[in-house]
């Protein structure tokens, strides 16, 4: 099992229990699943871009990404319907646990002048949305391999039923918020 959801099971859930009141361990909030998205509008004229985005997800995740594809063709972008505009990946149970120890715990420090993420990213239904620009700061992706600096957005979905609880459950699981 995960360390982290070790962490979560014997210390976060028990405390989460105490400061909110919850009767069941059912109550409690935990993460459901974590998605990771990479946008490209430049892959409409490069398609070599988005081989390379969804290459260095796969090696971030650990896990297959599947293809975006435009909804609705955009005159004023050279965008048709069906051309791909991005890539996904969700993880869930060991995977996401593991990927959000790396995200805490490796990643996040490595961020120039990091102060810690905005609390205010929550969605209002306990879920954190967290924007980064560069991927390099993940370990496994070697600089050097690299033609363009990519975003990439992380989606933390959670079973919270308030923004509080949700942050709550990131705070405890190491999530470094600003003050």
């Amino acid at each position: 099992m995960s360390q982290l959801k070790t962490h979560y099971e014997e210390e976060i859930a028990p405390k989460l229990m105490e400061k909110f009141g919850y009767k069941n361990r059912m109550q409690v909030p935990k993460i459901e699943k974590v998605v990771l998205n990479v946008g490209l509008g430049e892959a409409i004229h490069n398609m070599k871009l988005m081989d390379a985005a969804v290459e260095e997800l796969k090696t971030i995740a650990g896990q297959q990404p599947v293809v975006t594809r435009a909804k609705k063709s955009i005159a004023a972008f050279k965008l048709r319907e069906g051309m791909p505009v991005g890539c996904r990946v969700t993880l869930r149970r060991k995977r996401m646990y593991d990927f959000l120890y790396k995200l805490v715990n490796i990643a996040l420090p490595r961020v120039r002048d990091f102060r810690g993420v905005s609390k205010k990213a929550m969605d209002g239904r306990g879920n954190y949305t967290l924007g980064i620009k560069e991927q390099i700061i993940f370990p496994e992706i070697d600089y050097d391999k690299i033609d363009k600096v990519k975003g990439l957005n992380i989606s933390i979905v959670t079973t919270a039923k308030t923004d509080e609880e949700g942050r709550e459950l990131l705070k405890l699981l190491g999530m470094p918020f600003r003050n």
